[in-house]
């Protein structure tokens, strides 16, 4: 059982920062792609960050340059920092993880359960 934990999300002012983090836990063989999506209220969920197993990374427009998306493979974790906050940037916040879970199994995709973000102005 493949399971994605998030940490770290909650209330700041415009211009602060957070940093989420996402652990993997379970029957884990491999994991591919790792990513960070969000979804405000009334909004579609969206690609926020992703990152290869390679560390290579690819953002949304509107949070490049102030968000950083990173990983350490031995931990089986995502981070997602966030710095110069905007209130258009809350809402709630999912790791996702593109992983196989045995030698036996395909990749396939995990969420986390989500962690609330919420930039006050």
């Amino acid at each position: 059982q493949v399971q994605l934990v998030e940490s770290g999300g909650g209330l700041v002012q415009a211009g602060g920062s957070l940093r989420l983090s996402c652990a993997v836990s379970g029957s884990i063989f491999s994991i591919n792609a790792m990513g960070w999506y969000r979804q405000a209220p009334g909004k579609q969920r969206e690609l926020v960050a992703s990152i290869t197993s390679g560390s290579s990374t690819k953002y949304a427009d509107s949070v490049k340059g102030r968000f950083t998306i990173s990983r350490d493979n031995a931990k089986k974790t995502v981070y997602l920092q966030m710095d110069s906050l905007k209130p258009e940037d809350t809402g709630d916040y999912y790791c996702n993880a593109d992983v196989r879970a045995t030698i036996l199994q395909r990749f396939r995709d995990y969420w986390g359960q989500g962690t609330q973000v919420t930039v006050s102005s």
